[in-house]
């Protein structure tokens, strides 16, 4: 018989802007959620507990965070591990977990993680680039780079300027003028909103209409188009969750647990070999998330048709939507789409946020009032995907061997597209974005496309106000562009042909 793997805890804790110190670190608020997450287990679970796995914070470097909590609860696990970089990692996590206690490594196993990013003193990084402060000039993995040298040089280096590029895409795709465009994404991110006002840990729990969403305003600056400051992640948040994973039959022997159990169903992981914006050859998908849904959903046994919650991973708009497209999920489903609320309103930079998703579909199946929900996790631009499905009863599922063949053999789609370093001739936009200084003042265009020779380039426009605007007012994806390489800069140049 395959081992049933239950989520026998979950806990949560959010450190508010009036909080009075002394203040939590994220370390603190990684052991407040577990020790909740131990309350909803039962007594006994801190004896069982023998693997601690830690998101890695990005807020503050904290290489050792697992063995940091692991010594606040009084644990001395067979291991204690943080992980790397990016928003799959907690799904990631919980996916090797299973394939960990299938095959008897270990009896219980906590999951945390937890940012402190609301600036509470005068000298406090602010900003989007707080996001990745926390990341320390040893860590050697390249995790923490989400573009190349020739994407840096145009101005590509953070979320906020490339997921713009796969919603201008999608924009163009749909047909939809521009203001039935916004329309629809402030529409989608109002529910979220309304989503987030419900839940006891949401950073910020005021429902917002779609104009309030997707209008410029002065509470409400422009970040990079077609986003506006609600529309994007909420960086500036102090936010810790954790789970503890089991077997069903060590949870069985816990005694005051709450609850109905809540079994891990199934999960999949995939990386796209395209791993840049420059790289994809298809801004309108996900091969990553299409990977991991088709292997979550196989060994879990149910179909996104069947489950009844969802919690769509939601930095931005755009990530809702390729997910709901690469799960089959028809736009306007009347389906719960978040339980938290999101990125833009719940709060969860960093990598941590869809710890938060799974904790909250936990908590939601265990008091009964769905039976199934299904959590999404990308990695940086859709690099790498991450899906898990829960459920208040079992499957049949080879946790022992499905993990590993994930980690082995992670690879998925095509090889990435060949990109041109200096742009000569004339191309075609594929996609663009126009990003936005914090006095509300276009800056910079960056144009992906291809060559008339069929290579990728990315370019800027010229930095004119009435150009910039003009990629704005309407879709620019198909038209034709000049294109000319300044060597003393390194920079490609784009100028509309037509």
């Amino acid at each position: 018989m395959q081992a049933r793997v239950v989520i026998s805890g979950w806990g949560q804790v959010t450190q508010r802007k009036n909080a009075l110190p002394p203040y939590l670190d994220p370390v603190d608020m990684m052991e407040c959620a577990a020790r909740e997450a131990g309350a909803h287990a039962g007594s006994g679970i801190w004896r069982e507990v023998d693997g601690v796995l830690a998101v890695r914070p990005l807020s503050r470097n904290l290489p050792n965070a697992a063995q940091d909590v692991a010594a606040r609860l009084g644990l001395r696990p067979k291991f204690a591990r943080t992980s790397g970089i990016g928003g799959h990692t907690p799904q990631y996590l919980v996916n090797q977990a299973a394939g960990m206690l299938a095959r008897g490594e270990a009896q219980a196993i906590l999951i945390c993680g937890a940012e402190t990013y609301y600036p509470r003193s005068a000298d406090a990084t602010t900003g989007e680039m707080a996001l990745i402060q926390g990341i320390g000039a040893d860590y050697q993995e390249d995790d923490a780079v989400g573009s190349n040298a020739l994407e840096q040089r145009h101005g590509l280096l953070l979320p906020i300027h490339g997921f713009p590029l796969f919603e201008v895409a999608l924009w163009a795709q749909s047909g939809l003028g521009r203001d039935a465009w916004l329309e629809r994404m402030g529409a989608l991110w109002s529910g979220f909103s309304l989503a987030a006002a419900q839940h006891p840990n949401a950073w910020s729990r005021e429902p917002l209409t779609p104009a309030e969403i997707v209008t410029p305003s002065a509470t409400n600056r422009p970040i990079a188009w077609p986003y506006t400051k609600r529309m994007v992640s909420q960086v500036m948040a102090d936010l810790g969750a954790a789970i503890i994973l089991t077997t069903e039959r060590e949870a069985a022997q816990l005694h005051g647990g709450a609850g109905r159990p809540v079994y891990f169903r199934g999960g999949g992981y995939a990386r796209d070999r395209q791993r840049f914006m420059i790289d994809k050859a298809d801004y309108t998908r996900s091969p990553a998330l299409a990977a991991a849904a088709a292997k979550a959903q196989a060994r879990a046994g149910l179909r996104a048709a069947d489950i009844e919650c969802f919690d769509l991973y939601s930095c931005f708009p755009c990530a809702v939507t390729l997910a709901q497209r690469e799960l089959g999920i028809a736009p306007g489903d009347a389906r719960p789409q978040t339980l938290t609320g999101g990125l833009a309103f719940f709060g969860g930079p960093g990598s941590n946020y869809a710890l938060h998703g799974i904790a909250s579909i936990a908590e939601a199946i265990a008091a009964g009032r769905y039976r199934s929900g299904l959590a999404t996790a990308p990695g940086w631009f859709m690099h790498k995907g991450a899906i898990g499905i829960y459920a208040d009863r079992p499957g049949n599922t080879d946790f022992a061997r499905e993990a590993q063949e994930d980690q082995e053999q992670p690879d998925v789609g095509d090889p990435p597209v060949a990109a041109a370093d200096a742009a000569e001739g004339e191309g075609t936009i594929d996609t663009y974005t126009v990003v936005y200084g914090r006095n509300r003042a276009p800056q910079r265009g960056i144009v992906y496309g291809r060559t008339d020779a069929g290579q990728r380039f990315v370019a800027n426009t010229r930095d004119d106000a009435a150009v910039l605007e003009g990629f704005t007012g309407e879709n620019r994806v198909g038209r034709r562009v000049r294109l000319a390489f300044d060597a003393a800069r390194r920079l490609n140049r784009a100028e509309l042909a037509d």
